[in-house]
């Protein structure tokens, strides 16, 4: 006659009370009462994730094993079958049931760096990932590729290393803050180059600054010389209308004081013709000339408004009536200053006169070339916004 049995519930049971299953990875234990098991739980009770998490250990004289609830080496079942064991009590024949969790048992080999090698990969990119991909199953013309490529990086970085050591070395022999206002010059002297004429500031003598054979070249100087003569014999009555016309009216206060030298006077004629020439320019507001623009642009004004200033400064002793020039020139007396701070020459503006005396005198502003020249600090004007109404 077969034996009977009955089942019987244990109840309520805590996390500790659940028996444990082990199962060995590398085959079944001939002798388990030699092994010595612990049961180890997270420290972290708190957080819903981990307070489940047990790690079980399985020690004997020649080889240990470890199992665990979580990560990679754990039985997936876990999370998604309930297991029960049941422990047969012989005297009664009663079963009890107790909840039952399952343990992966796998031999550790002491020397093993697994966990090592594993925080390693999560730390490769996948760029890294893919070049040992091509080191090891690549074919020759990705495993060249790749070395061709580790061969360019190389370089970048030892070129990068040493742009890094040169420019330490520069930092610490002549200073940040020199080298910045170096910085500031270049680029100052970069945006005036555009309008500016040929200038020498590291000259001895003010009229080499501007040299006068970059504003007038001897050829053009000598071509000049009909054109000079007649210049030189202008009436009284010519500079008059000259002067109702406008628009030459520093050509005309240059004429109406020719010097009585001979070589002076020359050439002071010859480049009020060739001022008289550029002002007229100026004032053009289209030019005749083919696969170009016909319109005379803002930089180019400015361009003839330097060099007008320049050559006016070598006819009046290094010194230049800016109100009659800007007058002439048709631009807005603040433009003017800006070209002469640009060449570095000295403003000299009018004192201010009473309010009976102001209306009697024209004050005009002059511009002088003083060694050495001055450098003005640069500063961009913002333009206000008109309120609307």
């Amino acid at each position: 006659m077969a034996a009977s049995c009955a089942f019987v519930c244990c109840g309520e049971e805590r996390d500790t009370d659940k028996a444990v299953i082990v199962r060995f990875a590398n085959g079944s234990v001939k002798n388990p009462d030699r092994l010595d098991f612990s049961l180890y739980k997270n420290t972290d009770e708190t957080n819903p994730r981990k307070k489940n998490r047990r790690i079980l250990v399985a020690e004997s004289d020649r080889l240990s094993y470890v199992g665990h609830n979580f990560g990679a080496g754990s039985l997936k079942c876990n999370n998604l079958c309930k297991y029960y064991v049941g422990v047969l009590n012989k005297q009664t024949m009663q079963m009890e049931v107790h909840n039952a969790q399952l343990f992966n048992m796998q031999p550790a080999i002491p020397g093993e760096t697994t966990d090592t090698a594993q925080s390693q990969d999560t730390t490769q990119t996948y760029r890294d990932k893919v070049d040992s991909l091509i080191e090891a199953f690549g074919t020759n013309k990705q495993k060249r590729a790749l070395s061709s490529r580790k061969l360019n990086q190389v370089g970048s970085d030892t070129l990068q290393h040493a742009v890094d050591k040169a420019a330490k070395t520069v930092i610490n022999k002549k200073g940040l803050e020199a080298l910045q206002q170096e910085v500031a010059d270049a680029e100052s002297q970069g945006e005036l180059a555009l309008h500016l004429p040929p200038c020498n500031a590291d000259a001895d003598k003010q009229e080499n600054v501007y040299p006068f054979d970059n504003l007038l070249s001897p050829v053009e100087f000598e071509a000049l010389e009909e054109a000079g003569s007649k210049m030189a014999a202008v009436t009284s009555e010519e500079l008059q209308k000259m002067r109702d016309d406008g628009g030459c009216l520093s050509v005309v206060r240059h004429l109406e004081n020719l010097p009585t030298a001979d070589e002076a006077r020359v050439k002071t004629a010859r480049c009020a013709f060739y001022l008289s020439l550029l002002l007229k320019l100026v004032r053009q507001r289209s030019m005749t000339r083919k696969l170009s623009t016909n319109t005379v642009s803002a930089s180019m004004r400015a361009k003839i408004a330097a060099y007008c200033l320049a050559l006016l400064l070598h006819l009046g002793h290094m010194t230049a009536d800016l109100t009659l020039l800007h007058r002439d020139l048709r631009i807005t007396e603040a433009r003017m200053i800006e070209v002469a701070k640009s060449m570095g020459l000295t403003i000299i503006r009018p004192a201010r006169a009473k309010a009976d005396e102001a209306g009697l005198q024209d004050n005009h502003t002059q511009a002088s070339l003083l060694l050495p020249l001055v450098k003005y600090e640069q500063f961009t004007e913002r333009r206000k916004r008109k309120k609307m109404h």
